[in-house]
């Protein structure tokens, strides 16, 4: 919105229809906006449902406290309770998975094909990794990890851990990976396995994927991701980290 330029230049004694001109709109637009100008609130709540949108692309699970705790972090000053009127003014509501009985959980849609196909095989190493993130309790709480294996080698690449199972998780154990493994110029090609959480599915793990070269790769419904030696492999590899974590 320009239109508080056209009054500020207007102080100083530019025209209003020249400025209108140059801005690109209407001098009736502008002054039908004189008429009813946006309050100064309109204005903080148009920009915190800006940014409200931005953490719910990244992390579609989040609801309107954890969003709240994020704008908070990015210095937005506001309540809990205005982010969750707003969040519900804008149907941003959290896509928490939900477990059925018999039917499993609903993945989400996935944003990769399937170039795996349950064939958990490399010639090589950096060829093929997987990635999952596993829930671990401690005396202090839960924290969430995120492995990445290379299923040439049979071992744990890299690997990070926190105390919310969010998009930064997955980013930071592909950035471990890359860096124990030599750079993205080693790398490069690589097919990432993953299941169809929100975190793998997320706008910053895929910009981290296509920044070093890595290609993508999503289950299918139904299909179990990884096995059971990938599950096994990354607790014992992180029991240690866990324990000092904690």
């Amino acid at each position: 919105m320009m239109y508080p330029l056209v009054l500020d230049l207007a102080a100083t004694g530019v025209p209003v229809a020249v400025t209108c001109r140059e801005l690109g709109f209407t001098k009736q637009g502008f002054y039908k906006w004189c008429a009813h100008p946006v309050s100064a609130r309109d204005w903080d709540e148009a920009h915190l449902i800006n940014a409200a949108y931005d953490v719910h692309t990244d992390d579609p699970e989040f609801g309107h406290r954890f969003i709240a705790d994020e704008l908070h972090a990015a210095g937005l000053q506001t309540s809990e309770r205005r982010v969750w009127r707003l969040c519900s003014q804008q149907q941003l509501f959290s896509h928490t998975i939900k477990r059925a009985r018999k039917h499993g959980k609903k993945p989400g849609p996935p944003v990769c094909d399937d170039l795996v196909e349950r064939d958990f095989t490399a010639k090589a190493i950096n060829e093929l990794w997987l990635t999952d993130v596993t829930e671990h309790h401690t005396s202090e709480g839960k924290l969430y990890m995120c492995a990445v294996k290379d299923v040439f080698s049979n071992r744990i690449v890299g690997y990070a851990i926190d105390s919310r199972m969010k998009s930064r998780l997955a980013v930071a154990a592909i950035d471990d990976a890359v860096a124990r493994r030599g750079g993205s110029g080693m790398i490069a090609g690589c097919v990432v396995h993953s299941d169809r959480g929100s975190q793998f599915r997320s706008r910053k793990f895929q910009q981290a994927l296509r920044h070093y070269g890595l290609v993508g790769s999503m289950g299918r419904v139904g299909a179990c991701l990884l096995s059971g030696y990938y599950y096994h492999c990354s607790r014992s590899a992180t029991h240690r980290e866990l324990s000092f974590t904690a």
